[in-house]
């Protein structure tokens, strides 16, 4: 009997066991999300300097971050669906190789036409990400997974730190097209190591050995992919955005109060569009059948506010910091980075950590303290951010609350979606999230468009008002308290339906 437990203990740790071609599939995916989240965060501290060289408005250069992730955001299921038809690997260089052709472009840029598109370019690069995790899934025990899942969310923080860090040095020293540049070579590298070292067949076993998937009975996969919804929903969401910028741009231009309404119009037509072609499609981009389950659109409308928050956030900070005195802190690109550094840090810390944390409480009080931490970052910053040092403790703690958040929230859609709806709802989510993230930027943008003042020295050159600064704190500040109402409402509907099943 002892022999046959030996021998059981002996078979499971072989099961449970991690191969090292996961461990060099891990490294690689590791490698590519520390170079895109360096390259985002070591362009956000040369927001102004892009704003200057190209001659553009407050408002328009929310479009530096938003084109980005609407292209991210629409291109995100499609290429997961693609990667699913025609091969992980075979998709991801592919895009990989879509999103360098984007940051060679951008290096060449020299007017704000040409760098939307080729953010846009580069956005396609965000759909990597899912296949990365997708990769991870198949290659790693069932046991094990959260490993890779802990270590590629550190490598993003990791990323971000080093953009903060160094990309204010490159920016002030080199300049805002340099941040590109750095990027070329080791995109190809890691193409090159993706080709070379990653083995399909690899993975193909050991999902069957790790997942208990019997070959001869695998799912067939269905080949339709949902352009046309795609195509509506990125129509919807650009004439929106556009319609706010042109509005914020010439707010007295009678034409071009014409043209905004002719494109929320458009909008609103391809939005509802959107909705009857999801509804009839056997495959569907957004399946709005999950918006029944309470839990689930609860979860995900406290997701959408923290893509909201987040980069709303991400905007306003180095405009605030680049301003001169009295309207701002008057900081070069170097410390415009080192301000924002401590979130890069506290999540680079307090991420993985989180995680543990999670597993061991639940999802459901981590996600309230999370928003209830995130609403008091927001309310230190809207009274105190006369100061650098506090818009740093404040990003800090932000970093701390977001951790909680956005972890418990996935969490709680995992354990709450249909297995048969796992891959579509996560997919759900991160495109909720990345739509709350492209507006963010566009209403930071909006304030800062209509509350300008100037400073004695200078008055033919406006600047965002102080004035604009207390409108975005308050509103993050209001989200973040909606969010925290969702919280409330998810831990009630949650227990209330873990009282039924228990009944």
């Amino acid at each position: 009997m002892e022999e046959k437990d030996i021998d059981n203990n002996q078979q499971k740790a072989i099961d449970t066991k991690i191969s090292p071609h996961a461990w060099k599939i891990l490294s690689l995916l590791g490698i590519i999300a520390i170079l895109v989240m360096y390259a985002e965060t070591m362009l956000i501290p040369a927001i102004p300097d892009i704003i200057t060289d190209l001659n553009i408005s407050f408002g328009t250069s929310s479009w530096i971050l938003t084109a980005y992730l609407i292209s991210g955001a629409v291109m995100t299921p499609i290429c997961a669906s693609l990667s699913d038809i025609y091969g992980k690997k075979k998709i991801l260089l592919i895009v990989v190789f879509v999103y360098l052709i984007g940051t060679t472009i951008a290096y060449f840029v020299s007017d704000i036409a040409t760098f939307i598109i080729a953010r846009a370019i580069q956005g396609i690069g965000i759909s990597m990400f899912p296949i990365a995790f997708s990769m991870i899934r198949d290659c790693f025990p069932r046991e094990k997974i959260s490993i890779g899942q802990g270590v590629i969310t550190s490598m993003f923080a990791t990323g971000a730190a080093i953009g903060f860090s160094i990309g204010g040095l490159v920016v002030h020293n080199y300049g805002w097209h340099f941040t590109f540049l750095t990027l070329i070579a080791p995109t190809i590298l890691f193409i090159l190591l993706v080709w070379k070292y990653i083995d399909i067949r690899k993975i193909s076993e050991y999902k069957h050995l790790n997942h208990n998937i019997n070959k001869d009975n695998a799912e067939i996969l269905s080949t339709k992919i949902d352009i046309k919804g795609a195509l509506f929903l990125s129509l919807s969401i650009t004439c929106f955005l556009l319609g706010l910028t042109l509005f914020e741009n010439n707010i007295s231009d009678s034409k071009i109060q014409s043209i905004t309404v002719v494109l929320f119009i458009i909008s609103i037509l391809a939005l509802a569009s959107f909705i009857i072609i999801e509804r009839r499609t056997d495959q569907p981009l957004v399946n709005f059948k999950l918006f029944t389950n309470k839990t689930i659109l609860s979860a995900n409308l406290i997701i959408l506010l923290i893509g909201f928050t987040h980069f709303m956030i991400f905007q306003s900070i180095p405009i605030l910091a680049r301003n001169p005195e009295p309207l701002g802190f008057g900081l070069d690109a170097v410390d415009t980075g080192n301000i924002q550094l401590p979130f890069a840090i506290i999540f680079v810390l307090f991420g993985p950590a989180s995680g543990i944390i999670i597993s061991r409480m639940g999802s459901l009080k981590p996600i309230i303290l999370g928003t209830i931490i995130s609403s008091i970052s927001f309310f230190f910053m809207l009274f105190f951010h006369s100061e650098e040092y506090y818009i740093s403790v404040a990003l800090a703690v932000f970093a701390t609350g977001l951790s909680f958040t956005a972890i418990g929230t996935m969490n709680i859609i995992i354990l709450f979606t249909p297995s048969n709806y796992i891959g579509t709802s996560t997919g759900l989510s991160v495109l909720i999230r990345i739509l709350g993230s492209s507006i963010g930027p566009v209403i930071a943008a909006l304030y800062m468009q209509l509350n300008q003042s100037h400073i004695a020295m200078n008055k033919s050159f406006f600047y965002p008002s102080a004035y604009s600064f207390d409108l975005i704190f308050l509103t993050a500040t209001i989200a973040s308290l909606c969010s925290i109402v969702l919280a409330l409402y998810l831990k009630r509907i949650t227990n209330e339906k873990i009282t039924l099943v228990t009944t």
